[in-house]
């Protein structure tokens, strides 16, 4: 029974490991391409995801995931926004999701939508994970199918536990090994965020160009689909995981870190699915993940970035494919009545072809019209 008991553990941590860093095939792109512009310091940001997950690890004992907001980041890319206004934008979102968290609008929207639209969240967004897989390993062919190939080689073996930081470090050490020059020019010493300062002007741009079209995917995305997929795979914890709590979480952070330098932040459905797919079921895996963060930015600062490119996005794309496609997949899509089936493709498509926020209200549209059409042919509220 001991014995037992520790095997049980023995893969659980390993689990943990692995479900750790699973999800940078999100991650990565989005900082790399956000640090190249040298818009934003390294130190604050690496900091701030730190911290985060580690907030994260204390609050929920679970993997809840932690991510860049895509919409602020496209921006930040396209239009070269300067740091004062990054750190408006994360302070302006924060308070805004923290309120509507207060104001108990976002447990609302979670008892309010039905069942139907929430699977085929769940559809769409294994279907753009997968989708940004494919995309990442078609951009580095050679590496991406190497990758994928031992990521499925090693989940059939008793490896599986620990399949994706294998798979990871493997193609790290070949990275370094075709490298010119790798990390030779990397120095130890402490890095301190600065302090960087705001005003209404950088809030107000923020508002008009930035708020709408990431709170609506905040909201969706990194809380509504967070706190379901939360629930389906901790059952136990869905009284704790609640989308006002996520709310609380990525608002109160957000505020308080966005004057540090550190990029708006939020949770992740998708992120979650890979997290959990490849072994993460405790508050190990994001303190794993925050230690590493607080690591990198605290001892390496603006050089951080050297590291963080020797990891090919090909191998990471392996990991977005799988777990995308097992998200993806769901019971429903072969025992749902055909109106719920309808509701289910419909949102799905729409937010893989689109985004989760008109997903869901163009899901959510068409199960209303179908209730009241065939009010006797709709399986679940």
């Amino acid at each position: 029974m001991f014995q037992s008991f520790k095997s049980q553990s023995k893969h659980r941590y390993l689990g943990d490991l692995s479900g750790a860093f699973a999800d940078l095939g999100t991650f990565l792109p989005i900082v790399i391409g956000v640090l190249t512009l040298q818009k934003v310091d390294p130190t604050g940001l690496l900091i701030g995801f730190g911290l985060f997950a580690l907030v994260v690890a204390a609050v929920y004992r679970r993997p809840i995931p932690i991510q860049p907001m895509k919409v602020v980041a496209a921006i930040v890319i396209t239009q070269s926004l300067d740091a004062q206004t990054i750190a408006a934008t994360g302070f302006l979102l924060g308070f805004s999701v923290a309120l509507l968290s207060l104001l108990g609008i976002l447990d609302l929207l979670a008892r309010k939508i039905p069942t139907p639209v929430m699977t085929g969240i769940q559809l769409g967004v294994g279907l753009m994970l997968a989708w940004t897989g494919i995309g990442l390993v078609i951009a580095d062919p050679w590496t991406g199918i190497v990758a994928t190939g031992l990521l499925f080689l090693l989940l059939a073996t008793p490896l599986k536990p620990f399949a994706a930081i294998v798979m990871v470090i493997g193609a790290c050490l070949w990275s370094m090994s075709t490298a010119q020059n790798p990390l030779t020019d990397l120095n130890l010493a402490l890095h301190t965020p600065g302090w960087t300062s705001f005003g209404w002007p950088q809030l107000g741009l923020s508002a008009q160009t930035i708020l709408l079209p990431q709170l609506s995917l905040t909201l969706t995305n990194a809380i509504l689909a967070t706190a379901a997929i939360a629930s389906h795979y901790f059952p136990e914890d869905k009284p704790h995981i609640t989308p006002a709590r996520l709310g609380l979480t990525t608002g109160a952070v957000n505020m308080l870190l966005a004057p540090f330098g550190a990029f708006p932040m939020c949770h992740g459905a998708g992120g979650l699915v890979v997290q959990h797919r490849f072994g993460a079921r405790t508050w190990l895996a994001p303190t794993l993940f925050g230690i590493t963060m607080l690591a990198l930015g605290l001892l390496y600062g603006p050089q951080a970035l050297q590291i963080l490119l020797l990891i090919p996005l090909a191998a990471v794309g392996a990991l977005l494919i799988y777990a995308g496609l097992d998200l993806a997949w769901h019971k429903s899509l072969t025992t749902a009545p055909p109106l719920d089936l309808s509701v289910i493709l419909l949102t799905g498509i729409c937010c893989a072809a689109i985004n989760v926020a008109v997903g869901l209200l163009i899901g959510w549209g068409w199960f209303l019209i179908g209730r009241s059409l065939f009010p006797k042919k709709t399986g679940a509220e």
